[in-house]
């Protein structure tokens, strides 16, 4: 077999191998192996019945890039990049990479270095810290926190008991785009956090008018992920939609961290800290 994930007879089954990654992976699904597949990451072999049979390769694989996407947020063509390069014997660590310079030792495919032994591939360099301490203490989103629960409806009257709020403020949330009845005229559970976290702001000045900045910017990075996910949604295979749903929560989750540290960094430069 090849590090590129030609498979002998016998294999682990996808619900095995999800098994294993969960260990050390808790949100891995079986959609998220089969998109990582569909994108080339890995190939996993098929029973003449065409059920998939991974290696234990391709779980080093896999664990390579739940890894890199987690703790190092490299994009997925930045991963397939390195991992198409240990599949070419080249060191996709090494600055002359492109030049073809051999891998001296274990690569990222996780076959066998220069003593015979097979290890857990090499990590990606690290491009953003992402502990605690670097987020201000706060957990980074995931994918799962975009995931969608069971729909909430909720009419104006309720809306405006949840949140405790009159009337005036909710007509200025909807009038500056805070807040967006649903085609039936009906309000999500969001609407509620979105009009409590406008009062607490309201405590220091702040006015839903003064907010509208924050509606348009939201708006800009949906649009963007909108254009990023298109191509997938386009496929006419039966799991186009799954892969473009999940597409669209890892970017997601991605793009708020991005803002978070963005926010952050402009904080720190203002404050001297």
């Amino acid at each position: 077999m090849t590090a590129a994930g030609r498979q002998p007879r016998e294999g682990l089954s996808i619900g095995a191998v999800l098994a294993q990654l969960r260990q050390d992976f808790p949100d891995v699904t079986i959609s998220k192996i089969r998109f990582l597949e569909s994108e080339g990451l890995v190939r996993p072999g098929r029973t003449p019945s065409g059920y998939r049979q991974f290696s234990a390769a391709d779980v080093e694989r896999l664990r390579f890039v739940l890894t890199a996407q987690r703790d190092h947020y490299l994009p997925l063509k930045v991963i397939k990049e390195r991992l198409d390069a240990a599949d070419r014997g080249v060191d996709p660590d090494a600055d002359g990479a492109v030049s073809g310079r051999a891998v001296s030792d274990r690569s990222v495919s996780g076959g066998a270095g220069p003593d015979g032994a097979t290890g857990a591939p090499r990590l990606p360099r690290r491009l953003v810290p992402l502990d605690g301490a670097d987020t201000g203490g706060v957990p980074a989103p995931t994918a799962d926190d975009f995931a969608g629960g069971a729909p909430m409806r909720l009419t104006r009257e309720q809306l405006l008991a949840e949140a405790a709020i009159d009337e005036t403020l909710l007509a200025e949330l909807v009038q500056y785009g805070l807040i967006r009845p649903g085609a039936a005229g009906f309000y999500d559970a969001d609407a509620v956090h979105i009009a409590r976290t406008v009062t607490a702001m309201a405590e220091f000045g702040i006015e839903p008018r003064h907010l509208r900045a924050l509606r348009v910017s939201a708006d800009r990075e949906v649009g963007l992920l909108e254009q990023i996910a298109a191509p997938v949604y386009r496929h006419r295979d039966s799991g186009a939609r799954e892969r473009g749903d999940e597409l669209v929560r890892e970017l997601a989750a991605l793009s708020v961290t991005l803002h978070t540290l963005l926010v952050k960094a402009g904080i720190r430069g203002m404050t001297g800290g």
